[in-house]
């Protein structure tokens, strides 16, 4: 063999082993990067309705609920210390006002919660007299009013209404004739605010006026495929997508609520997905609160930490959630 002939082979076998070896990092890197996220256990616990997703900036906690334990949880993510309130009632959602006041929404009315010792003082009783209700979701407004919906205790008909709570307890139907209140969320700019009512399979869109916090201009941004499950609470990012628990979906998707679209779903190991939350010290995690009930024995033994807190990091943040009344 001339040397020349040599010399091209040889040159030829390194240019298709280097070809080898990008095409396996362009894989690796491939395989990388279009990985699928899932979200991981935070914190084993067995509750029943799991819900009402917070992160309070201020504490650097997340609060949470269990309807259905009647408990006000705060989570510490970097103790793992878990705080529980007792309610005498169901608990349908919290938003805290400081580091020892939060408001809470019970059977009877919406009080503030002292988590230091847990009293209760009466801000609103606007269906106190309404037994077929029972108070469920609620978030604050850019002018830390409480919007909180209730939902028939039958889940049948359309009987509950979603209120504007006042820090002064001045209360005010927003929107009637809904059957399970659930996810509200306001754009960045404060012009748009997104809310769920469960049964619809939608996800509503109104104008918001931040002078006078009133809503118009009711339209559907986002129609939830059946087969994904129901939604339930909603958080949005620092893009104003929406991030939203799927019940009977084992995930928490992403919707563009310009165009209506999924944008991806990420699993949970939990078949009933309640709600979301961004949390830690950059809002970088996706906090998510899960339930047990509502599962056959199939999906009891395939997800065994249903009602724990999970935790996935979304790739993208969030922003601050209001806190009730004026911030101080």
């Amino acid at each position: 063999m001339k040397p020349n002939t040599l010399l091209s082979i040889t040159l030829l076998f390194l240019a298709f082993i280097g070809c080898k070896q990008n095409v396996k990092e362009s894989v690796i890197d491939q395989t990388e990067e279009d990985m699928p996220l899932a979200a991981t256990l935070l914190h084993e616990i067995p509750a029943l309705l799991g819900e009402g997703a917070f992160w309070n900036y201020q504490s650097q906690e997340f609060y949470w609920i269990d309807i259905e334990g009647k408990k006000l949880h705060i989570f510490n993510p970097t103790s793992k210390v878990n705080r529980t309130y007792s309610t005498p009632s169901r608990i349908g959602t919290v938003v805290p006002k400081n580091d020892s006041l939060a408001v809470v929404a019970l059977e009877d009315g919406i009080y503030l919660m002292n988590t230091n010792d847990g009293s209760l003082s009466i801000v609103s009783d606007v269906e106190k007299n309404v037994t077929i209700n029972r108070f469920n979701d609620g978030k604050c407004d850019p002018n830390g009013n409480l919007w909180i919906g209730s939902m028939h205790l039958d889940q049948s008909a359309p009987m509950g209404s979603v209120y504007k709570v006042e820090e002064s307890g001045v209360t005010t139907k927003m929107i009637d004739s809904v059957t399970i209140s659930n996810g509200i969320v306001w754009t960045q700019d404060d012009s748009i605010m997104y809310y769920i009512d469960t049964p619809t399979g939608v996800i509503r869109a109104y104008d918001y006026d931040v002078s006078t916090a009133t809503i118009s201009n009711e339209r559907t941004a986002v129609v939830i495929d059946p087969k994904d499950g129901f939604p339930d609470g909603m958080a949005i990012d620092e893009n104003d997508m929406l991030w939203v628990g799927l019940w009977n979906g084992d995930a928490v998707a992403n919707y563009n609520p310009i165009t209506g679209k999924l944008i991806r779903k990420i699993p949970v190991p939990a078949h009933n997905v309640t709600a979301c939350a961004f949390g830690g010290p950059n809002l970088d995690k996706l906090y998510i609160t899960t339930a047990s009930l509502d599962m056959t024995d199939e999906e009891k033994a395939r997800y065994p930490h249903a009602g724990s807190l999970f935790e996935v990091d979304p790739g993208v943040r969030g922003v601050k959630s209001h806190l009730f009344g004026t911030e101080e």
